[in-house]
């Protein structure tokens, strides 16, 4: 066997941001909530292979690092498969090409069997002796997972589990009539381990094998529990499919004291990633005096579009929905599941949350809907965002409109509109073709634009933000806008301002001039129940709007930094009181991992400045392999770990959640609530698998604040344009002031 990290250090260099903090050892015992579970007991976190979202399944990092980063009482999941000379050992899968590097090791020798009437091909247990797997080291057995700690951890056996002493065990035999073909017995093997240890749960997916161990457990501690497959698969011994005996509970409870089943017996969804209203499982299982456990949870995996890809909703939905709940959730990511039961439970939604994060949109709830919509601001209010923002853009005919870029091809179907022809390429702008907002009408947008809701690069992943909302809501106009948000529960509004200079040098608008004006019309000037924040990467809007208002100004910071030099926050002083940074800027990562945190927070605030973090979505697959596919654990890390003053994000809800969840007031938290330690992921890597060290992102400097005065909006050919534009009505009817001809004219100047 290889020699490994003790669990304990392990847990040292991966969790403790602060190890002089005491880590809860009775979690939350001490309060008392209305489970509705069959006992009226809080739901059991069962980790699946331990941690095996991240490490291989069934490892020794797995199982540590879930012990560590859960519920007290987290019981470790274990597939049992036995050795040609009876041993028993946790691997996921009876094929060992799936969850080991076997075929590296002992190259062809592929057998074909019998498995539950299939003819199976591949490399098994039941070949090999105990010592000859201890030279064969485990993988992680989804392609779509890290595989950064690949090929140096051991298959460990069910005695080297019980050694770690975990707060619960539970075995899984799933193919008992397999290995009894090959003259082993999992029944002796089960009486031989219960004999010096204590087994929580033991769980098979088949009747006659539950029934042939009831006598041995019937006095014991030990829980049957019969594990449903899917609902038209056959189960080998009744001969009768999972749907068709789930039915019969009557007689399940002959030999079962509780069955497991995956989640969607409970909640089925749609062919479409949809929702459909909850079954009778969980109730006529519960009247019968059956446990319930649901099964395959996993934070990168697909779920219902109606949990935003937040997985601590979709755990809420099984164990706190006002119905019922289940018994136990069995999970490849402990930690969200005890987050779930342990923090977002049982909570008075009536009552205000937490004082911090503030809560930013980014395009509304532009995770939901379509961004910049009416019902992305909606959803965005409904979800707890403290702020919603609207970033302007200029039509042809000098309208202000809420859309996420001046590039009409991101967040509208414009290339599938008759104006897809006006595709041209502005350097100013950006690198790549647009179509340019400057160049629709506002009567244009609105007749034949629809909104389309945002695909960011996913890289690869086939991850949709919900479907049914692709094209839903409407465009909005300033004006509208901030009608729209008076008489709503908000702290305030952030308009967003870019390329105003360019604005101003080719068509002749000033648009710091024009969100002035359209926020004094609508009486912002005066009133104080809201604040109004102006954002820009420019500081020469900043300047222009501080000189003329007294509204609170961000300084959006749109590049990657590792530190900004005390001259540059001097200057930024001058003209914001807050800052955004990318999120990046705070935790660095490569590959994937975190390497390190930046001081650069704590610098900034230090100037007393505040600090805002961007952009947090809930996709998996934007977050750093250490917050564990959890964007809950990312947005404690930014908040407990960083101290960031506010999150800019597409999903207000999740950060809503957050600052409700009642572990915030605990001192100290729980384990499963204290931040990650950067870096601590690389510490257990294998030398071999740490990516090449990668040079700082650079330091911001005075230059890279510092911009001239921005210049007048007139053309030398435009008469007094600018001062009609600036004058037109918000409602669509204003005079075009031969904006037409200027658009003209900035294309023509383009094309030579």
């Amino acid at each position: 066997m290889w020699t490994l990290m003790s669990p304990l250090l392990a847990v040292v260099l991966l969790l403790l941001a602060d190890s002089s903090r005491t880590v809860l050892a009775a979690g939350k015992s001490g309060k008392t909530s209305p489970w509705l579970t069959l006992h009226g007991n809080e739901p059991s976190v069962i980790a699946k292979g331990g941690m095996s979202g991240v490490f291989p399944d069934s490892s020794e990092y797995a199982y540590s690092i879930a012990m560590q980063t859960s519920m007290p009482d987290v019981v470790l999941w274990c597939d049992v498969q036995l050795t040609k000379d009876g041993y028993g050992i946790c691997l996921p899968d009876v094929k060992l090409s799936n969850c080991t590097v076997i075929g590296s090791v002992y190259a062809n020798q592929t057998k074909t069997y019998d498995i539950n009437g299939e003819s199976v091909s591949g490399m098994f247990s039941v070949d090999y002796t105990l010592a000859q797997l201890s030279k064969v080291p485990l993988i992680q057995g989804l392609y779509s997972r890290t595989e950064k700690f690949d090929g140096v951890l051991p298959i460990l056996t069910v005695d080297y589990l019980e050694s770690l002493k975990p707060p619960g065990v539970w075995l899984n035999i799933q193919h008992d009539l397999f290995y009894t073909q090959h003259n082993l017995s999992m029944k002796n093997y089960l009486t031989s381990i219960s004999r010096k240890s204590i087994i929580n749960y033991v769980s098979s997916p088949e009747v006659e094998f539950l029934k042939s161990i009831n006598p041995l457990f019937k006095k014991t501690k030990t829980n049957l529990i019969f594990r449903f497959l899917g609902s038209n698969l056959i189960e080998p011994s009744t001969k009768q499919t999972y749907g068709s005996l789930l039915k019969n509970l009557t007689f399940v409870k002959t030999f079962a004291s509780g069955i497991i089943v995956p989640k969607d017996y409970i909640w089925p969804v749609t062919a479409d990633l949809y929702l459909l209203p909850y079954t009778s499982v969980v109730l006529d299982a519960h009247k019968m005096g059956l446990q319930v456990f649901a099964s395959d949870f996993a934070n990168d995996a697909l779920i219902a579009y109606n949990y935003s890809y937040d997985p601590v909703s979709e755990y809420l939905n099984f164990v706190d929905n006002g119905k019922f709940s289940v018994d136990g959730v069995l999970t490849d990511y402990p930690i969200t599941a005890s987050e779930a039961i342990g923090c977002f439970s049982q909570i008075d939604k009536t009552k205000p949350g937490a004082e911090k994060p503030l809560i930013i949109s980014n395009n509304g709830a532009s995770g939901v809907f379509p961004g910049c919509t009416d019902l992305a601001y909606k959803q965005a209010i409904e979800d707890g965002a403290d702020i919603i923002d609207c970033p302007v853009q200029i039509t042809k005919d000098g309208i202000l409109v809420c859309l996420p870029s001046m590039d009409l091809m991101i967040g509208t179907t414009v290339t599938t509109s008759s104006f897809s022809t006006l595709s041209t390429i502005i350097p100013e702008i950006q690198n790549g073709a647009g179509i340019f907002s400057f160049n629709l009408t506002w009567a244009d947008i609105q007749k034949n634009l629809k909104p389309m809701i945002s695909s960011p690069d996913f890289s690869g992943y086939k991850l949709l933000r919900s479907p049914e909302n692709k094209n839903a809501g409407n465009f909005m106009t300033l004006k509208d806008f901030l009608t729209f948000t008076k008489d709503k529960q908000l702290s305030g509004v952030l308009i967003n301002i870019e390329h105003a200079a360019f604005q101003a040098e080719n068509l002749g608008f000033s648009v710091t001039d024009s969100v002035l004006k359209e926020l004094s019309d609508s009486g912002y000037d005066n009133r104080t129940s809201q604040e109004v924040m102006i954002q820009s990467a420019n500081s020469s809007v900043l300047v222009a709007i501080k000189e003329r208002s007294k509204y609170k100004l961000v300084y959006k910071i749109d590049e990657l930094i590792s530190d900004a030099i005390s001259a540059s926050i001097k200057d930024i002083k001058k003209f914001a009181d807050s800052v955004a940074i990318m999120k990046e800027s705070v935790f660095p990562k490569d590959l994937g991992f975190i390497t390190s945190q930046t001081k650069l927070v704590e610098k900034l605030q230090s100037a007393e400045l505040s600090v805002y973090v961007y952009l947090l979505s809930n996709e998996f697959v934007t977050q750093a392999w250490d917050f564990f596919s959890d964007p809950a654990v990312q947005i404690n890390n930014y908040i407990q770990g960083a101290s960031v003053d506010g999150i800019i994000t597409d999903y207000p809800a999740t950060a809503s959640a957050y600052k409700k969840n009642t572990c915030l007031k605990d001192s100290p938290p729980p384990n499963y609530m204290l931040p990650v330690q950067p870096g601590g992921l690389l510490s257990l890597m294998a030398a071999s698998a740490l990516p090449p060290a990668s040079a700082p992102f650079p330091s911001l400097k005075e230059a890279d604040v510092l911009e001239p005065p921005l210049p007048p909006a007139s053309l030398k050919s435009a008469g007094d344009n600018e001062t009609q534009l600036r004058n037109s009505k918000s409602d669509g009817q204003a005079s075009t002031m031969s904006m037409g001809m200027l658009i003209l004219m900035l294309s023509l100047v383009l094309l030579v």
